[in-house]
């Protein structure tokens, strides 16, 4: 990599961005993806919601204690 080409980046970007994609289009266009995905944080959830697509309920956190003395179940060799 020459000194010149982050040189040539800040005198003139759209004309780095055309050499890049030409040059080196698989470092071009992984800089491109990897560069939309923060912005997906911002664009999914409401497109999610327009086509009807809701969040899955919460995972509880705790067990549910049953009222009352606890059921021994019967039948069992074990016992």
């Amino acid at each position: 990599m020459s000194a010149g080409i982050p040189q040539r980046f800040w005198g003139s970007p759209i004309r780095y961005l055309r050499w890049a994609a030409h040059e080196k289009p698989a470092i071009f266009w992984s800089c491109v993806i990897g560069a939309c995905g923060p912005l997906t944080f911002v664009v999914i959830p409401p497109i999610r919601r327009y086509v009807g697509d809701e969040d899955p309920p919460r995972v509880p956190l705790t067990y549910p204690v049953p009222k009352g003395p606890r059921v021994i179940p019967k039948g069992f060799d074990d016992e």
